[in-house]
Parts: structure tokens; sequence; C-alpha cells
């Protein structure tokens, strides 16, 4: 089946359209797979599990895995990292390990992340299957504005891309105004950045006097905060631009990241669960599932990988999720129609309200005149929380 550009539609057909319900039973295979090797192998599932009562005999199901599993955090890994340096008694055998990378550090010392050579090579196939999905072919130009730098980023879209046998154009973190000129002169169809870095060059652009919209680049595949799957900042990038947006990602404990995937806008985010199985559960509680359509956290599972892996590690992002049979693009995957809307920490309760900024940013997307920058104030006037929002407002607007 072709895509139109006279390619394959799917990297891997049988994988991505397969019966929902033959999937189900082989997550429920690699789960209790996962549960029995980490809990023999890696201390760090085994003190876990063994000073919650769980066992991974209990699990039988996948509604057994939700109940009884406990959640594993960042506070616990950045603690078990402290007391196992330098990876944590979760990583594996560090003899095989093909990959070190590791978290910004902003708030402290920087969590270490070892990837073995053996889950670098599935990762490989994993990202480029994700890359195809959002429209990635052999003949596109990417141009790449993640940072190479300690943080897996511009790392593992390069990693998915010369899979795919893409011209990868690795420019990493430059200033705006050469990223802009770099798309003219090598001609780029594809530029892969922050949700938010594509609207600064939107600016940077009107600034130089550049039509972007112009451009050559068709395709923006974003990631690495919220943002690119809201209604409201898709259409203000994919207006600027003149392409259409992709959002992906998730977080790099997860990786391989790459498995939150658009292929088309329309239908949000679909997730490969087959590779990282994804709930969305209860904020306060994370051993209650929620149903389609109702907002909680995400919880994230690697269903493969044998160095760090994740078993139902707390993402800490707010979303909902559906399962609704194919979408439009005839995958079989359930998906997040808005994507992740934001950190569940962010939220704010103004007036007995809960207030999301990812909320209030979807209504100043649809605002005509304003920019792409905007901030949130919160001041008490007596008992009464007050909130107020400053935006940017582009030249020329009347008042």
């Amino acid at each position: 089946m072709s895509d139109g550009r006279g390619y394959r539609r799917y990297w891997d057909e049988e994988r991505e359209t397969r019966d929902p319900r033959e999937r189900e039973r082989l997550i429920l295979e690699r789960i209790r797979h996962q549960l029995a090797y980490v809990y023999a192998e890696l201390p760090f599932y085994r003190r876990l599990y063994d000073e919650r009562g769980f066992h991974p005999d209990q699990v039988r199901t996948l509604e057994d895995f939700s109940t009884r599993v406990p959640v594993v955090t960042k506070a616990m890994l950045v603690a078990d990292q402290a007391a196992h340096p330098p990876f944590g008694s979760y990583a594996g055998p560090a003899t095989d390990m093909a990959r070190i990378h590791g978290s910004s550090g902003t708030s402290g010392t920087p969590t270490m992340y070892c990837v073995s050579q053996a889950d670098w090579t599935r990762s490989r196939d994993l990202v480029a299957l994700a890359m195809w999905a959002m429209g990635a072919r052999p003949d596109d130009i990417a141009q790449i504005g993640f940072p190479f730098s300690l943080f897996f980023g511009g790392w593992g879209v390069l990693q998915g891309l010369e899979h795919i046998g893409v011209t990868a154009f690795p420019v990493g973190n430059l200033d705006s105004e050469r990223h802009l000129e770099l798309i003219g002169r090598v001609g780029s169809t594809i530029f892969s950045g922050t949700p938010s870095y594509c609207q600064h060059l939107i600016s940077v652009a009107e600034r130089m006097g550049v039509d972007l919209a112009a451009s050559s680049v068709r395709r923006l595949i974003v990631g690495g905060e919220p943002g690119g799957s809201l209604a409201g900042t898709r259409e203000l990038i994919t207006e600027g631009w003149g392409a259409s947006v992709h959002d992906s990602g998730s977080t790099s404990e997860m990786y391989p990241f790459n498995t939150n995937v658009t292929a088309d806008p329309a239908d949000g985010v679909l997730l490969i669960d087959d590779e990282v199985f994804s709930e969305v559960v209860d904020r306060d509680d994370p051993n209650v599932p929620l149903p389609d359509g109702e907002r909680g956290g995400i919880v994230y599972t690697h269903l493969w990988r044998e160095s760090q892996p994740m078993i139902r590690f707390w993402s800490g992002d707010e979303t909902y999720k559906v399962a609704d049979g194919p979408t439009s693009c005839g995958r079989t995957y359930p998906r997040l129609p808005e994507g992740i809307l934001g950190r569940l920490d962010d939220m704010l309760v103004i007036r007995g309200a809960n207030v999301y900024p990812s909320a209030v940013e979807s209504v100043l997307r649809r605002v005509d005149g304003l920019g792409a920058e905007f901030e949130i104030l919160v001041d008490r006037s007596g008992a009464m929380d007050e909130m107020t929002v400053r935006v940017e407002v582009r030249p020329g607007l009347a008042a």
C-alpha cells in the first residue's frame, strides 16, 4: 500500500494495524515477562515489590497490573542512584552498555541513563517506525533543532531518521537566524524541535523579513514539551510555517521516548503501546485506572527494555486516552486526542476551579494578533485568588 509519495504506507504494517485484542494479549505476555525479569535480576524492583507486598505472580490480567503493581517515581530513581552510583540498582549489567546519557540536572545532580547494546539496536527500529508514521521518508532532508548534549534530545531523532535513510542535518542548538538561513540554503523539508522553539522561529523570521510559510519545510516533528497537540498552538505553528505539525515524545526515562507519535494531526497522538504500555490513572491513586476520556496522570511501562527498564513509571504528566478503533491512517493503536496537556503539578486552583496553563494557552492561540509568549500571574485579593494573564501583542494590533 503506497503513501502517495511512492513509498509504503507503514514501516511495519502487521504490527501497526494489528487487532487490538491480539495486541493486548501480547502486551500482557510482555508485562509478565518483564515483571519476572526485574524481580529476579534488579535489586531496586525486588526491594520495592517486597516492601509493598507485591509479587509478579499476582498479575494474571492487565487489570491486575494496573491495580496491584506499585508505581516508580522520579524521586525513587534519584535516591537509588545516590545510593548505588552511577546508574542505580535498576540498571542491569554495566558491561553491556552502548550509550550513557543524562538529564539536564537543573534541579540538582543529573539523573544518569544507560542503554544496552541490544536495547539501543531495538530502539533504532522503533524510532524509525515512529518517524515513518510522522511522514519522514528517504527523500527528505531533516534539520534537527534539538540539542546534541547530555540529554537524549536530538540523538534519538537522529537515530531513527538515519535508519530510515533520511538525509539528516544534525544542526542542534544553533542561533535562530542561522537555523533559518540553513533551511533556505540546504532546502530542509523537515524541521525538528520543541513547539515553543518552532513558535520562536516564526517571530524571528518575521523580524528578518523571511516568509517561513514559503520555505522548503513541509513537516515539523516536535516534542520535548506540551503544545504540539494543543489545537490552538498547532494551528499557530502550522500557519506560520505552512507545514504539518507532528507531536512526539514522552520522558527520558522511557527511551525510546518516541512511542507517542502523531501520524495525522487530526487524530492526536498515537500510543505505540506494544513497545511502551501506557495507562491513564487517578492523579491521587495510581492504582486506579481511569476510563477512556477521563483526565489523569499517565504511567508508562517498558515492555522490551532490559537496561534500566521502567515498570509503571509515574510521569507526572496529565492527559486522557481513547481507544475507538482504527484512526484515519489505519493504525489501531489507542491515542491521546490532545497529546500531553501539561504537568499535574502545574494545575492552579482559582476560586475553587481547576485551571490548567495548557487550557489558557489553547484559548490564547485562537485570538488574532497575539504573539507566542504569555505568562500567568496569581495573586490574592482578601481571601480570594485572582489570576491575571499577560500576553505578547504583535506590532500594529489596535488597543
